[in-house]
């Protein structure tokens, strides 16, 4: 019985890394867990989706839809939810060796 990576597996049936549906499938997955921390914070503070709406001004259906990574959110409604959840936000951004050309 041959063995297979998760990397092995990914590329071959979402595709290698660099291709555009392997992009779109880590961009979705990145939402999903963004989603999921979103939905777990919220939980965690005792709040409703309605709650945490009111909280940062939107309806509670918009909160579903980024829990539910139905949305891409903008950035900073992100961070107001965070904010009201009263959350220590961390993330990276790392360059990758790629040339930049402005034109």
């Amino acid at each position: 019985m041959k063995t297979y990576s998760l990397e092995q597996i990914t590329d071959k049936h979402i595709g290698e890394v660099g291709t555009k549906s392997r992009d779109n499938f880590e961009h979705e997955l990145r939402l999903d867990l963004l989603g999921e921390a979103i939905k777990q914070a919220r939980k965690k503070r005792n709040l409703t989706q309605e709650q945490l709406g009111q909280l940062i001004g939107v309806q509670k259906s918009q909160i579903s839809k980024i829990e539910n990574s139905l949305t891409d959110a903008r950035f900073e409604t992100i961070l107001k939810v965070f904010k009201a959840l009263n959350a220590k936000i961390n993330f990276n951004v790392e360059l990758l060796d790629q040339r930049v050309i402005l034109a």
